[in-house]
């Protein structure tokens, strides 16, 4: 209001301020090929306490000269060292580094306590992002990836045996591979992570491949005119030990990652506990599960 009451511009106020205390680019000085910016600000003794401030007289439109003091406030306060803008507008950074437990779980929680204790005012927001804006646009990515990958392997299992029924069996067999991955992740203190996610596709193509391995062995010995529950005994029979070995190769192979303490560990180890706890409980249910399964959804065929 005094501002106006003189008929001065808040810019002439700004760059009489920026003048004195800040300097101003006034020319430029040559020497040789090299150039200088010379700047110009009042003397020390005219910028160096608010009282001096004060003292600086600004002239108006109609030729009165105005000291500062009587225009605006002169105080002297903490202020932000930088000001960062993002798309335009202004933006503070609160950096935190999460330790022993997942970030996911403890942005939600953050996110309930200040919603309840923390008010902004308008024009103010709040936005959460580095490493937790990665991992929401991975489990975005996953949402999409995981039902065609499903689908993926149910259209190749319809292809290798050409009948939705036995696709349709073979593909039982994932929930009971995750319910090791599940339990392992508990065991352990881990938490559902992309790399944990990234193991469940891993893992679900193995148990995959050993229902596949099972059931082609029993539908060739059905084939050689063997009975139905001969064919599910013997084949589990032969095939234990294919089915055996490619679960234990492939946990073995996992072992050093679970150990494993350097750069990269937070990936490796979610990894690794998904893929060995869900082998474990695959094979398992794989040699239990599929034969039962598959008395039920084999197709019917004429006995001789």
């Amino acid at each position: 209001q005094a501002i106006a009451r003189q008929g001065i511009n808040a810019s002439d106020i700004h760059d009489i301020i920026e003048t004195a205390i800040g300097g101003k680019v006034a020319t430029e000085i040559y020497e040789g090929q090299r150039r200088f910016s010379a700047a110009v600000r009042f003397p020390e003794g005219f910028r160096n306490d608010t009282d001096a401030i004060g003292n600086i007289l600004v002239t108006s439109p109609n030729g009165s000269r105005v000291a500062l003091r009587d225009l605006a406030k002169i105080e002297i306060k903490d202020g932000p060292a930088q000001i960062s803008r993002e798309l335009g507008k202004r933006r503070i950074v609160v950096a935190i580094n999460v330790r022993d437990r997942d970030l996911g779980g403890f942005v939600a929680e953050l996110q309930k306590v200040l919603d309840v204790k923390l008010k902004l005012t308008d024009g103010y927001y709040l936005e959460y992002g580095g490493q937790f804006q990665n991992l929401e646009r991975a489990l975005n990515h996953l949402m999409i990836i995981v039902p065609i990958t499903i689908a993926a392997i149910f259209f190749l299992l319809f292809l290798l045996f050409n009948s939705v029924r036995y696709a349709t069996m073979i593909i039982m067999i994932l929930p009971f591979s995750s319910i090791g991955g599940i339990f392992a992740l508990l065991f352990t203190g881990e938490y559902l992570s992309v790399p944990a996610s990234v193991g469940f596709i891993a893992l679900w193509g193995i148990a995959v491949l050993n229902g596949v391995v099972l059931v082609s062995y029993i539908r060739s010995l059905r084939d050689d005119g063997r009975s139905q529950m001969d064919a599910i005994v013997e084949g589990c029979k032969q095939r234990f030990r294919p089915v055996m070995m490619t679960a234990t190769v492939a946990m073995l192979a996992l072992v050093p990652f679970l150990f494993a303490t350097g750069p990269g560990s937070e990936i490796q180890r979610p990894l690794a506990i998904v893929v060995i706890g869900g082998l474990i409980s695959s094979t398992l249910l794989t040699l239990v599960v599929v034969p039962t399964l598959y008395r039920r959804f084999e197709e019917k065929r004429i006995e001789a």
